[in-house]
């Protein structure tokens, strides 16, 4: 028995089900480690990848998220997922190799704590034979209880020594945080004089499972409800739901939200993106922000009134206030309005295709697979010009079922989440929607989908560019030829790791996806060979924040 073999044993015991990896010598013991006590391995051909995978497994299940990387360029390979997870807030454990203390000339050796931490996440470390245990659970307690993203160092020479003797991982309860009465009977005054009263949900109300309260504050109150990016499908079937505020928002949306007299953010942080650079909040509206974390309060706009408390919590005791107050309000709540919301989804917006038989119009493409795909979807959005079209038009049932790999704004990492989670939520079907920039960045995980066999749909809107440069920086008159490229053959691609793959340049090329879908069985790849005239609203948006 060594180290390394009893910190596979406790991670295992800790409660991994599924670890990601890349592995080499510094890290094979203690993935083996972990299969042996249950745990299931799935190989990535990255290690940014590897880390991608385990951040999306943990969004979808609520569960911590593992990977194993090997020390020096394995831990710095992983640098960008890391990046993006720790942005994320995602419970993850990396579970990194590192040098032995004495090997002070090793080609591996950098300081990796540092690196970690310059990136946001929280490095830990096996510091010894008889602390082993307790740091591995110290670790993965903080990656639970704070919902961080922790590398845990594993030296060569500590994961190689006798652990002599080995107890049980320790565990402790974690109970919601309520927020003061004051505050909840402040808040409650605010939403009593509110006129026209607006909820805007993100990923604190879908960690804390708070549909059911803020839909009856929402009820209660006669407001409008919305997400952020990573809320999408919280309110899913409302009539009185917006979907996704910010750029993504669709002109009735964003014209209910400016018309706002009290908005109130909910485990969101109401940055840039969600507000649409504040534009969405009218210049005399209130602002609540409720949020577990001190620091996230105002942290991005002044809020008029900020509240620490989960977001259940804090929601269902605004509820029972003011209905002890007797408070009822129409607000938006009339027929006219539900029947504006219905027709204002962006699937209803008049738009010229620009579909010419050779390329497909992007909102075309997403309409289509939006009415094709069943229920049961999940859909993974890689980073890019066309990232809005997927997001926009196709529905998804549940915030679970939406993974959205923004937070660094890295390319590259859809198909990897995509396989993650994949694996974290069977029971759903399965989209990768990429890029040609992000797909091509990523493509030796095609391999692993192929490997793996995993009935995926991989859907690349490939305009042969990197097309926000190009939509960016072509109408001032700058040469393009450094962000576009000879157009790929993605399906050829997918074909040569044992998918399927199909060309689609019109709308009845879908018919194979179509037939895939009633089979499922194994991979498909889908380049849409999307126009490279069809700008996205929200792009000159996204330029504005650099």
């Amino acid at each position: 028995m060594t180290v390394a073999e009893t910190v596979g044993e406790a991670v295992a015991a800790l409660g991994c089900r599924q670890v990601f990896g890349v592995v080499g010598s510094g890290n094979f013991v203690v993935t083996r480690a972990l299969m042996d006590h249950g745990a299931r391995f799935l190989a990535a051909r990255h290690e940014t990848a590897a880390v991608t995978m385990a951040d999306a497994w943990a969004r979808l299940t609520g569960e911590v998220g593992v990977a194993t990387v090997h020390q020096g360029p394995g831990f710095t390979n992983a640098l960008t997922a890391l990046t993006e997870a720790a942005k994320s807030r995602t419970p993850l454990l990396v579970l990194a190799a590192d040098t032995s203390a004495a090997a002070v000339r090793s080609n591996f050796r950098i300081d990796q704590a540092a690196i970690a931490a310059a990136v946001g996440a929280v490095p830990e470390r096996i510091y010894s034979a008889t602390t082993a245990h307790a740091d591995v659970t110290r670790a993965y307690r903080r990656a639970a209880q704070e919902r961080r993203t922790v590398a845990l160092m594993l030296p060569l020479d500590v994961q190689a020594a006798d652990p002599g003797e080995v107890g049980a991982p320790d565990t402790a309860i974690v109970t919601r945080t309520r927020p003061s009465a004051e505050a909840v009977e402040a808040v409650a005054d605010l939403l009593t004089g509110a006129q026209r009263p607006a909820i805007v949900a993100g990923w604190g109300a879908v960690l804390a499972d708070a549909r059911g309260p803020l839909e009856e504050l929402a009820d209660l109150t006669g407001a409008v409800l919305a997400t952020s990016a990573l809320g999408n499908g919280l309110f899913a079937g409302n009539p009185f739901a917006l979907g996704i505020a910010g750029g993504f928002a669709s002109p009735v949306a964003a014209s209910l939200l400016g018309q706002a007299d009290l908005v109130v953010g909910v485990g969101a942080s109401l940055n840039m993106w969600t507000t649409r650079h504040g534009e969405l909040i009218g210049a005399g509206a209130k602002v609540v922000q409720i949020d577990r974390e001190l620091d996230a309060l105002g942290a991005h706009r002044p809020v008029d009134l900020g509240i620490v408390g989960d977001a259940a919590e804090t929601v269902a005791a605004l509820t029972e206030v003011l209905r002890g107050r007797g408070h009822r309000a129409t607000g938006y709540r009339t027929d006219d309005l539900e029947a504006q919301i219905a027709a204002g989804h962006w699937r209803n917006q008049p738009y010229d295709d620009a579909g010419d038989g050779n390329c497909i119009d992007p909102r075309t493409l997403s309409i289509r697979l939006h009415d094709l795909l069943p229920p049961d979807r999940l859909l993974a959005v890689d980073s890019g010009h066309f990232m809005g079209w997927p997001a926009m038009y196709i529905d998804v049932p549940d915030p679970r079922s939406f993974l959205f790999t923004q937070a660094f704004q890295s390319i590259g990492l859809g198909l990897a989440g995509a396989i993650g989670a994949a694996l974290a939520r069977p029971d759903r079907l399965v989209v990768a929607a990429l890029g040609d920039g992000g797909a091509l960045m990523a493509a030796g995980e095609l391999e692993t989908v192929g490997r793996v066999g995993l009935p995926l749909l991989v859907v690349v809107y490939n305009d042969a560019a990197y097309g926000a440069e190009v939509h960016h920086f072509g109408p001032s008159g700058e040469p393009l030829d450094i962000v576009t490229f000879p157009d790929t053959d993605f399906a050829a691609l997918g074909r040569a790791v044992g998918a399927e793959g199909i060309t689609v340049r019109r709308v009845e090329d879908l018919a194979a996806v179509e037939d895939w879908i009633a089979r499922r069985s194994g991979p498909m790849v889908v380049d849409a060979k999307v126009s490279p005239t069809v700008v996205a609203d929200w792009l000159k948006e996204a330029f504005r924040a650099h």
